[in-house]
């Protein structure tokens, strides 16, 4: 295994590579792989990486004409800095709006990434015509646009869980329906269960085990935003309240670190993170704005032997009898406003959530790095937001305390410096006793406790076709982490570049992450060291074919190195009416630990990122048809062989075999 798979990585480094072609994006680059690019291993493991992926789908099916949007909808494009959101809105201002997409490349701050995004998120239109009033009830029942979608997961194989414990099937399927009237008018309902989990029985007797629901409405005179149903919230930087969209280091460097307000519909599958109640931005004035929100949901919960709540879950899966016994057997109830001041370039915010558990959250604190877990029945978090936008610089924070007076602070400072080269310094302070449910914001994990630390970030342009980005990032945890029973630090360095020539994409990345574990006798502390890299050259065909070879290596070094490597080849060709897309990854590592991860296409609004390990071969296919104008049918077939091991999985997710297959069917229809 390990000769052939060698063999293959010597043959590849001549092989060609490139993104397959998807709709609306430009030069044929699907936004999925084009976002890939700035995430790492450590991302893409986390929880938030799916929701991330749904917001941004839900953001290209909505799709804006750029000379229309507002500053607060350009706001809402993730990947954009302050800087970058500024400048095309004065160059809309001092040139008047813009005739294509390749205007874009006269604003210099705009890199390659935002450049390979932004046509799949907004297009140029005709001159703006100013709407008068919100649209009346017969435009928006006789224009709007329908949306139904279907999908399915059949696998060819059987876990034990289906035979033995599981309440259901073994079939995942979903529908979705969405509803759509310009920017204005946003409504959907969306119905899903996980493979095993019991339909239209038991205590799913009404269909689905998870429906997400919302009715969004827009631009109603003062009233910006009004979202009743299921939704989503950010401020500032995320200390207080973030359960929108996260970003990790790359994205957080791409987008020069800002700030975020958004309020949004929670549409996507996912029984994590969002509110249920009602919500509303409303403008006070020109340069002030309100948000408020009230909610009230039930939530899974493992619970004590004296019924409080050990902790809060969000896998949503219930499966089993035990965990449907978890199923909603809590409730939260949360309020919240924001106020948020734009002037000028002059941003200034104060934020603050009350939230309250019926059962108290009491979770076992005996453990060394459990012991500063959030817990009571009742959390208030409060902030104020501040940032300054300039052309040339811009600086954005946040300051937060929670209900004992534990701090939390993040602050960063970019520069956009002459002859395209970009500069952005980050420092965060997260006391180890602060706490909120909802923080979510920049560092090693994600969580805003337990942590501070300084990241240095540079993005450089030294040649037309040559884009380099590179960082620096030191963090030092003054509290006991899981596998560290004691304070700890790492430091994490990367380095990309990527150069594009016509049809052609060179891409290059190596990372070296630093940190520290618990030695076997738990005495003290060791070297926990991981080491990645990642090459690709690519080609894309002007007439629809499309090619990708992608090797990706890993080392890491706890007690003794282990290696790991893999070589993806991803084939692909599309004309107005059919898609074809084919690829094959070959893996071989010596442990869970330099697993390796690669983007490979799925289903719309089905979201899966496959981690691999140990050796093997993975082989995906998936064909698209559209019938008509309305009617579009995928399909996707997946088989996964491992060569070291006779069964896949553990527990009731064991497959009694080495290989498993796939099939996932979906059929949209808009109207």
């Amino acid at each position: 295994m390990k000769t052939t798979l060698s063999m293959a990585l010597l043959v590849s480094m001549f092989a060609l590579t490139v993104y397959a072609q998807e709709d609306g994006g430009a030069e044929g680059l699907p936004w999925q792989q084009v976002w890939q690019e700035v995430m790492s291993a450590d991302e893409m493991e986390g929880e938030d990486w799916e929701e991330n992926y749904e917001r941004l789908e839900q953001l290209t099916n909505q799709c804006l004409d750029l000379n229309q949007m507002t500053l607060a909808e350009l706001e809402q494009l993730p990947f954009l800095s302050a800087q970058q959101v500024m400048d095309i809105a004065e160059y809309r201002d001092r040139f008047g709006p813009l005739r294509s997409m390749n205007e874009l490349k006269m604003i210099r701050s705009l890199d390659h990434p935002q450049l390979a995004l932004l046509p799949f998120f907004v297009y140029v239109g005709e001159t703006p015509q100013p709407q008068p009033h919100f649209p009346s009830l017969r435009n928006i029942a006789r224009y709007g646009r329908h949306t139904l979608t279907a999908t399915g997961r059949l696998p060819f194989y059987e876990r034990k869980g289906d035979k033995d414990a599981y309440l259901g099937y073994r079939y995942r399927h979903s529908l979705r329906y969405e509803f759509s009237y310009g920017n204005y008018v946003k409504a959907g309902l969306t119905g899903a269960q996980d493979a095993g989990e019991p339909f239209l029985a038991g205590r799913n007797r009404w269909g689905y085990d998870t429906w997400n629901y919302y009715v969004q409405l827009r631009n109603l005179g003062l009233l910006e935003t009004i979202v009743v149903g299921k939704y989503k919230v950010a401020t500032g930087m995320g200390l207080v309240l973030n359960t929108s969209f996260s970003l990790g280091k790359m994205a957080t460097l791409q987008s020069l670190g800002r700030s975020t307000r958004t309020l949004r519909p929670h549409g996507s599958r996912s029984e994590a993170d969002y509110f249920q109640g009602a919500a509303a931005t409303v403008r006070l004035s020109r340069p002030l704005s309100l948000t408020a929100f009230i909610s009230h949901r039930p939530i899974d919960a493992t619970l004590n032997a004296d019924g409080t709540a050990a902790t809060l879950l969000t896998s949503g899966y219930h499966r089993t009898e035990t965990e449907m016994e978890k199923k909603y057997n809590t409730h939260l109830t949360a309020t919240g406003t924001s106020l948020h001041l734009c002037w000028g370039g002059l941003q200034l915010g104060a934020n603050a959530v009350y939230t309250h558990l019926d059962r108290s959250l009491e979770p076992d604190r005996q453990t060394l790095y459990r012991r500063q877990n959030a817990h009571g029945n009742y959390f208030l978090n409060a902030s104020t937001n501040y940032g300054y936008t300039h052309h040339r610089f811009a600086l954005s924070g946040e300051t937060a305390i929670d209900k004992n007076g534990a701090i939390a602070t993040i602050n960063s400072a970019s520069v956009q410096l002459p002859e395209s080269f970009s500069l952005m310094l980050l420092q965060r302070f997260y006391s180890f006793r602060y706490s909120s449910l909802y923080a979510r914001s920049f560092g090693e994990s994600g969580r805003a406790q337990n942590e501070s630390g300084i990241f240095l970030g540079v993005g450089w342009h030294p040649l037309p076709h040559l884009q380099i980005e590179a960082y620096a990032d030191y963090a030092y945890f003054p509290w006991a982490r899981y596998q560290v029973s004691q304070s700890s630090h790492a430091t994490d360095f990367l380095l990309q570049a990527v150069y594009k020539r016509q049809h052609w994409v060179l891409a290059a990345r190596s990372r070296v992450h630093l940190k520290q574990r618990d030695n076997p006798e738990k005495t003290g502390l060791t070297a926990d060291n991981d080491y990645r890299g990642r090459l690709s050259l690519a080609y894309t065909s002007p007439t629809g074919w499309s090619a990708k070879t992608q090797i990706d290596l890993a080392r890491t070094f706890y007690q003794e190195a282990e290696y790991g490597k893999m070589i993806t080849e991803q084939l692909a060709w599309q004309n107005r009416r059919y898609q074809l897309y084919v690829s094959a990854s070959l893996f071989d590592t010596d442990s869970y630990d330099t697993r390796l991860y690669v983007y490979i296409r799925q289903l719309t609004h089905d979201f899966y990122y496959p981690t691999y390990w140990g050796q093997g071969l993975h082989l995906a296919f998936q064909g698209r048809m559209d019938i008509g104008r309305h009617l579009r049918l995928t399909a996707r077939l997946a088989y996964t062989n491992y060569f070291d091991r006779p069964v896949i999985g553990t527990g009731w997710q064991q497959i009694d075999q080495s290989y498993q297959t796939d099939l996932g069917i979906q059929a949209r229809w808009r109207f």
